[in-house]
């Protein structure tokens, strides 16, 4: 499997590269990265500067360059993996157009841990709520730029469907000078240090609380997945793909 790396410089393109030599038949072939340079592979600034031949894209790059990405994943009929955080809602209606054309992977994260959790979290929310108040705080590094983190945004998001009455995400309550309301979910981030990525959803009733969590060690962790997800989909019809479709092969 020949990887089209996008984002090739920067820190999770670098943990792909090195993660891609443990895969049988796999190797990074070429990269996409406007700034650097690299010894390892072709790098090229930009997807139109292209002139090496790729099974599937990688994406581990800016919310920026999607556009540019999936522009040159259609027309070459390449299936693409989307691993890019900070997508707004634009980006992600270019991500399901493209979808229609070539296979494409997304999901805010590419732990099989952290979608295993959400799909526990889902179960508990079913059963506890709304007797449970429901609050879900992640951890990252301090040079992470989006919060709250995609994670915990798919994390609510998936809470969220299970739950009767569509609730509100809190994400500050420092001004407001009131209780708690039943039908919220408060999200919380912190940055610190060099936390690589925790998540826990917290499940406050009477007299008890109960917890899930994740915590990730190294980033191999998502480039690990980020492989495994190009290889689900390397040969696979168009349409839009994610974690949840691999745990189903689990």
């Amino acid at each position: 499997m020949r990887i089209l790396l996008c984002g090739a410089n920067g820190k999770m393109g670098k943990v792909v590269y090195e993660c891609a030599s443990a895969f049988e038949n796999t190797s990074v072939v070429a990269g996409v990265d406007p700034y650097g340079e690299n010894n390892n592979f072709p790098l090229y600034r930009s997807f139109d500067e292209i002139d090496t031949e790729a099974d599937v894209i990688i994406d581990f790059s800016h919310p920026a360059l999607l556009s540019s990405m999936l522009k040159y994943a259609t027309e070459k009929k390449i299936p693409a993996v989307v691993a890019t955080t900070g997508i707004d809602e634009s980006g992600l209606q270019e991500i399901k157009d493209a979808s229609k054309e070539i296979p494409v992977f997304f999901t805010a994260n590419m732990s099989l841990g952290i979608n295993l959790i959400s799909e526990l979290a889902k179960k508990a929310a079913s059963v506890l709520s709304p007797e449970f108040d429901i609050e879900i705080v992640e951890m990252h590094h301090n040079q992470k730029i989006d919060a709250p983190s995609g994670t915990a945004l798919l994390l609510a998001n998936e809470i969220s469907s299970v739950l009767e009455n569509e609730p509100v995400y809190e994400f500050d309550r420092h001004s407001k000078r009131m209780k708690r309301s039943k039908n919220e979910i408060g999200i919380s981030a912190v940055r610190g240090g060099t936390i690589v990525g925790e998540h826990e959803i917290i499940f406050a009733g009477t007299d008890e609380v109960i917890k899930i969590s994740h915590s990730a060690y190294s980033k191999k962790l998502f480039a690990n997945g980020a492989i495994n997800a190009a290889k689900f989909i390397v040969n696979a019809q168009s349409g839009m793909y994610s974690m949840k479709d691999v745990l189903k092969e689990a």
